[in-house]
């Protein structure tokens, strides 16, 4: 056998990093990229050899390689490093390996940055460090070291956080078992991690971390997608062979578990144009609840019912490919950010928002940050059974920010926090989910201090932790169906139950008829509540007016609004139309003292009124939506709903407009059944002549049918002028009514005074 030294220069030496395409360091790689490296039995190699506290020195020697390998790491463990194979060299008779060098993961530097790789900074952990064992192979077959160097050129890790390195952390084949049965429960990472913990006697014997665990989790949950993903493009490519409407995109091969999915139809396409001004992309699936990686885009309706915008199913979850998702959906949506966005605060994450959304406002989903709370404060929370309600009042009830400030920094001396890591990482980036710090742009919520602003999975109850992929289209389509069900019943409601008024004021009778019934209601209540909202004048400049509003014995929980005295606008320091786009109460009680008796068309948002989804459609080109939307089933199903309701009401205002109404449903209903029979080829001419069977009708008849469908025509568009100059002298008459009654309160004002 050939022996070569261990040489640079020489041509036969080859480089093994463990470092991936992007210049990552290897301890971003999942646990078991290193099986190869450090088998299921490398933690039993100082009981095989008897002597646990065993040094390495040179003349040392091994059976295999591997068996060298697994000793360093062992001694490596004791002293406080992690390892990583380097260079070796091969025979140049039969190109196996002669000659192995083991480092310090801390060797060398990072390799320098390109253009084309992320520019996300990275943490620096190579720092040139040169300890290390090589080890040759000898004429016996046995591995002796050639050389070694201990001294490191950096502070070695205490023995309580040495199973955090990455050579050290390993899912071995019990705890790969444990885990698989434990997510087949629809448990996710933390719960997952807690049984392991209590299982190891403590988390210093589990023998890798969360992270470890959470992507071996995300690799099994890819296994077991098998050939399914197939099926589901299938389905997504029939829907758009029957809808063109309908937008889809794929990314790398889904088959082999690297790929992702996008797709949206028609009907959420138009919601967003309805309804896209704040947008929430649910990635539940990542922490427990779905077994197949099933991420929706969705936003609320003028119901305040959740909405879809788009689905994915994602299977890499690398950066890029959140951004290539998030392309595809602005894409699909015609290239219009929302104004805001929530998602979970995961970086990945965080990095591909910034990147394509860079306009627009990121929120992290409040209810992810409470539940990582309960995980990385698990210690405070056992101890102290108060602290939890102290943590979420502090981040829910503060309405200022130096309140929150104050409240903050007295929890966290009060229980001994200032040094927590994960505690100041939160506060450091507490504008992105603290509700004192979002209080100025729109999420569409109806409360800032509600408990939670937990993600509204749109599909739950039809996608959870049993569902698997070939179930998911069948789901999906359920879902949408309940939905769209339930928004119908909504608009049903809104159209047909006469609001109960509270007050007799004339704004509360003017917005009954323009808002929906559950946005109604949330106004009801803000204007119900200035009857215990004195307003008093703190500062008068002519053109602005500075009130002071509090509620009645709560003097010390004051707000203030701004009027703009020729404007007639108002701005609150609480920022509930801002955020909500609901008037608050304390505005409402600066136009009672000034005698605005209606509610000004600036602090309507046309999207919680009943007319949301009325108008042109906006952008519909642009979006690739069919020129009509007639041309869309689901489209079509939707405007025949809205109708009916619209015909229902109408309908049955009398007997006479009733017994009308009955008799034109009974035409219609001929004329669709005519329809169905002949096919599209039927006009409307002759289904209106009674859907005549034979061709042998005379040019007289069809002569008459036309000179009557002309005269129907013009006797509608009479109609609808004299409808429309009839709507604005009632119109006229209101602004009158509105300006007398004006009149009359200021007169009786004037008697008091």
């Amino acid at each position: 056998m050939e022996f070569e030294p261990l040489d640079i220069e020489n041509g036969v030496i080859e480089f093994d990093e463990m470092r991936n395409s992007n210049g990552e360091d290897d301890s971003e790689r999942p646990s078991d990229y290193y099986d190869h490296v450090l088998p299921d039995n490398s933690r039993n190699f100082e009981t095989l050899n008897g002597d646990p506290n065993l040094e390495p020195f040179e003349g040392m020697e091994f059976d295999s390689e591997q068996a060298a390998r697994i000793f360093y790491n062992s001694y490596a463990r004791r002293i406080g490093f992690s390892t990583r194979v380097s260079v070796y060299q091969r025979s140049r008779r039969d190109g196996s390996i002669i000659c192995r060098q083991i480092v310090c993961s801390r060797e060398g530097f990072r390799r320098g940055s390109s253009e084309n790789r992320s520019k996300r900074q990275r943490t620096i952990t190579r720092v040139g460090c040169k300890a290390q064992m090589t080890v040759k192979k000898q004429g016996s077959g046995k591995w002796a070291v050639s050389k070694l160097i201990k001294e490191h050129n950096h502070e070695l890790v205490p023995p309580d956080k040495v199973h955090c390195l990455r050579s050290h952390r390993h899912v071995s084949g019990p705890a790969r078992s444990l885990i698989d049965t434990l997510q087949a429960a629809g448990m996710g990472p933390s719960g997952v991690m807690s049984v392991l913990i209590k299982e190891s006697g403590g988390v210093n014997n589990v023998g890798f971390t969360k992270v470890d665990c959470q992507n071996y989790m995300s690799s099994s949950r890819q296994r077991t997608l098998g050939s399914g993903g197939q099926v589901v493009i299938d389905n997504l490519k029939q829907m758009q062979a029957e809808d063109p409407s309908f937008f889809c995109a794929f990314q790398g091969d889904f088959e082999n578990t690297t790929g992702n999915i996008f797709w949206a139809d028609a009907n959420s396409r138009m919601n967003y144009s309805y309804f896209g001004d704040t947008v929430t992309f649910d990635t539940t699936y990542r922490m427990n609840r779905y077994r197949i990686p099933f991420a929706p885009f969705t936003g609320l309706n003028h119901h305040g019912q959740p909405v879809l915008f788009g689905c994915a199913l994602l299977l890499n979850e690398s950066e890029a490919s959140f951004i290539w998702l998030f392309e595809a959906w602005l894409a699909a949506m015609s290239g219009r950010s929302p104004n805001s966005i929530t998602t979970d605060q995961d970086r990945i994450i965080r990095a591909a928002v910034a990147q394509v959304f860079p306009e627009t406002r990121h929120r992290f989903c409040k209810w992810n940050v409470f539940r990582e709370a309960q995980e990385r404060l698990s210690d405070v929370y056992q101890s102290h059974p108060h602290f939890e309600a102290e943590f979420q009042r502090c981040i829910n009830m503060t309405e200022t920010v130096d309140e929150f400030e104050s409240c903050w920094e007295s929890l966290i001396r009060r229980y001994n926090l200032v040094g927590n890591e994960w505690l100041q990482s939160m506060y450091n980036v507490r504008q992105q989910w603290v509700p004192v710090y979002l209080r100025d742009t729109f999420f569409g919520e109806m409360s800032m201090t509600q408990a939670s602003d937990n993600i509204n999975s749109y599909f739950d109850g039809y996608i959870n932790a049993s569902t698997n992929i070939q179930a998911l289209i069948k789901q999906y389509e359920k879902a949408i169906a309940s939905r769209h069900e339930k928004e119908v019943k909504a608009d049903y409601d809104t159209v047909n139950t006469e609001p109960v008024l509270k007050t007799p004021s004339p704004m509360e009778k003017q917005v009954a008829n323009l808002y929906t019934r559950k946005i109604f209601m949330k106004f009801q209540e803000e204007l119900v509540e200035t009857l215990a909202y004195p307003a008093t004048i703190v500062n008068d400049t002519g053109s602005e007016i500075i009130y002071r509003v509090a509620k009645f014995g709560e003097e010390q929980k004051a707000h203030f609004v701004r009027y703009n005295v020729f404007e007639k606008k108002a701005s609150c320091s609480c920022q509930l139309f801002e955020f909500s786009g609901i008037i608050c109460r304390h505005i409402l009680a600066v136009f009672r003292v000034t005698n605005i008796l209606t509610l000004p068309s600036y602090y309507i948002l046309k999207r919680w009124t009943r007319n949301a989804k009325s108008g042109v459609l906006l952008n519909g080109h642009v979006l690739g939506l069919a020129s009509s939307r007639q041309e869309s089933s689901a489209a079509r199903y939707d405007n025949l709903c809205r109708e009916v309701i619209k015909y229902v009401e109408e309908g049955a205002e009398s007997a006479h407009i009733y017994n009308m109404a009955m008799d034109a449903l009974r035409e219609a209903a001929k004329k669709v059944a005519a329809a169905k029979k002949y096919g599209p080829g039927v006009t409307q001419n002759s289904l209106f002549s009674g859907c005549q069977q034979h061709h042998s009708c005379s040019v007289d008849q069809d002569k008459k049918i036309q000179e009557l469908t002309v005269e129907l025509e013009n006797a509608s568009q009479r109609c609808e002028a004299y409808r429309t100059k009839l709507l604005a002298v009632l119109k006229d008459m209101e602004e009158e009514k509105t300006k007398m009654l004006v009149k009359v309160e200021n007169v009786r004002l004037d008697l008091k005074g």
